[in-house]
C-alpha cells in the first residue's frame, strides 16, 4: 500500500528555497528545525549533509515521519509562547532554521528573537519567506481577486505577508543582521497563478514587471546576531538574479553532480573568461 503523502511533502528542485537552505547550512552541523512538516528538508540535512537535527513540529503525523531523521522531535505549537520551554535543556545549535514557517505564525518577530537564543557563538539563523510582492499577486489584487489555495504564495494558512523591505525590517527588529541572502526567482508563467497572469492585460503586466523584484518568489536569508562578525546585507540593494553570479543554479547543480571539483572550477574559469572576452568592444 502506497504511503500517504502529507501536506508540504514534496520533491525539492535544484534551485528551490529548501535546496538553498541545505546548501547554506553546510555539513556536519547541529541544527534546530522549526516547523519542518513531514521532513522534506530534514531528510537531506540528516542523510546527505550528516547534520544532527532536533525538530519542533505541531502535526502528529508529521512528527512520526520525522523521527527516523532526527535526534529528537518535539510536538510543539510555535504560536504558543511557551514552546521554548520544551527545549530549554538542549545544548545550543550551530544553525536554527525555519523554512516557509514565519508566515504561518501570529508573532514572527517573537519567534525570530527566540531562535537567536538557541545559537552557539558563531551560529546563524537560516530562513525562507514567500514574497508577497511578486507580480502575480499584484496582478491578482488589481483583478480584485485575492484567492487563497492549498499551497504557494497564497497558502490559505498564511497569516503574515512580507515584501522585501518587511523581511529586512523583521530581522533588524529581532536584533539580527543579514549576512547572506538569495532570491528564488519564478517567472509569472511558472507559478501557480500562470492562468490568471495570462489573462492579465499586457499593459498591466508591463507595468508590474518594472518592479526589480517582480519575479522574486521567495527570499532565503542567513542572519547572525547584530554583534557578531560579518558585513550586513541590504535586501533592497540586491537584484532579483544577483545570486546567479557565474553559471545558472541549474547548470551549477548538474555540473557538481557529474564532474569533479577540479573540472567544475576550471569550467567556471572558462565561463568567466569567455564572458569577459565577448563583452569587450571588438570595433
Amino acid at each position: 500500500m502506497k504511503e500517504k503523502k502529507l501536506k508540504y511533502e514534496y520533491h525539492l528542485d535544484t534551485d528551490s528555497a529548501g535546496e538553498r537552505v541545505v546548501r547554506i547550512i553546510g555539513k556536519g552541523k547541529r541544527v534546530l528545525e522549526l516547523g519542518p512538516g513531514p521532513g522534506t528538508i530534514t531528510k537531506l540535512l540528516s542523510k546527505e549533509s550528516n547534520c544532527r537535527v532536533t525538530a519542533l513540529e505541531i502535526d502528529a503525523e508529521a512528527v512520526t515521519k520525522l523521527q527516523p531523521y532526527c535526534e529528537r522531535v518535539y510536538q510543539a505549537d510555535l504560536n504558543n509562547p511557551h514552546w521554548p520551554e520544551m527545549i530549554k535543556g538542549e545544548a545550543r545549535f550551530d544553525t536554527v532554521i525555519a523554512t516557509d514557517v514565519l508566515e504561518h505564525l501570529y508573532e514572527p518577530l517573537a519567534i525570530l528573537k527566540e531562535m537567536k537564543n538557541f545559537l552557539v557563538v558563531g551560529g546563524s539563523i537560516v530562513v525562507s519567506i514567500p514574497h508577497v510582492g511578486h507580480s502575480v499577486i499584484l496582478a491578482s489584487l488589481m483583478d480584485e481577486n485575492f484567492a487563497y489555495g492549498d499551497i504557494g504564495l497564497l497558502d490559505r494558512t498564511h497569516i503574515r505577508f512580507f515584501g522585501i523591505r518587511n523581511v529586512q525590517q523583521l530581522f533588524e527588529d529581532a536584533g539580527l543582521k543579514i549576512v547572506h541572502a538569495e532570491f528564488v526567482v519564478r517567472e509569472p508563467e511558472h507559478t501557480e497563478f500562470a492562468k490568471s497572469w495570462a489573462n492579465t492585460p499586457p499593459e498591466i503586466r508591463n507595468v508590474l514587471e518594472k518592479n526589480p523584484f517582480s519575479s522574486v518568489y521567495q527570499v532565503v536569508v542567513q542572519a547572525v546576531p547584530i554583534e557578531a562578525e560579518g558585513e550586513p546585507i541590504r535586501l533592497m540593494d540586491m537584484q532579483a538574479g544577483s545570486q546567479q553570479v557565474t553559471l545558472s543554479d541549474r547548470v551549477k547543480s548538474f555540473l557538481r553532480v557529474h564532474v569533479s571539483a577540479r573540472m567544475y572550477s576550471r569550467l567556471q574559469g572558462i565561463y568567466a573568461s569567455s564572458r569577459e572576452y565577448f563583452s569587450k568592444d571588438k570595433s
